[in-house]
């Protein structure tokens, strides 16, 4: 079952997540059957997919009260959309945008990191970390220094304000955050949970 259906189905919205496959049928129509008000229906019988690995094939609805697969989808994305929303409104509240603070962030307690290498360690896409990273030399927090022996390549450092910035905020935020992991999960669950986690994004990863 195509994704766009799981999170119609589970979550009775659209996805604002990105999506590889494409769903081939007639426009979706509203229908007053539906367990939720709005909710989008569609025919088995329309449902054909097609995916990146360029083969097609007709495939029935499941049960979704009996996957346990599925039952992990619904409270995976809330669980981030939840975190999204209390992340980025403290952000924002100490005058950062996520991305300006997550290269902050990264950029804290290092002597620097070529372009590439930021792009690597941050969640900042290579289309807009350009922009993000003028942003942040404009503020005057950090700092654009050609290479030694390699003067095409660029190395991004913190200047003495962003420094002081990164050390302020970094920490307020983290403190911001404990207490609602420390009243959901033990410390032996936070492994646990970190653990279960790497091993589920490795494996959309592969």
């Amino acid at each position: 079952m195509h994704i766009l259906i799981l999170y119609i189905s589970l979550l009775g919205e659209w996805p604002r997540l990105p999506f590889t496959a494409r769903i081939e049928r007639p426009p979706l129509h509203r229908g007053g059957s539906a367990s939720k008000k709005g909710a989008w229906l569609l025919p088995s019988h329309l449902l054909t997919l097609r995916s990146s690995a360029d083969y097609s094939f007709a495939m029935e609805l499941p049960d979704l009260k009996d996957d346990p697969y599925l039952k992990v989808l619904r409270p995976l994305v809330e669980a981030y959309l939840a975190f999204w929303r209390i992340d980025i409104r403290h952000i924002k509240s100490m005058r950062l945008t996520p991305s300006q603070f997550d290269v902050i962030a990264t950029l804290g307690d290092t002597e620097g990191m070529t372009c590439s290498e930021l792009s690597a360690h941050t969640l900042v896409t290579k289309g807009t970390l350009t922009g993000v990273l003028d942003r942040l030399v404009s503020k005057g927090l950090i700092r654009r220094d050609a290479m030694k022996g390699d003067r095409r390549c660029t190395k991004i450092s913190l200047t003495v304000k962003g420094d002081v910035l990164f050390r302020k905020t970094f920490a307020a935020h983290l403190a911001f955050l404990r207490p609602f992991f420390e009243r959901a999960l033990s410390p032996k669950e936070v492994e646990q949970t970190r653990a279960l986690l790497l091993r589920l994004r490795d494996s959309f990863q592969k």
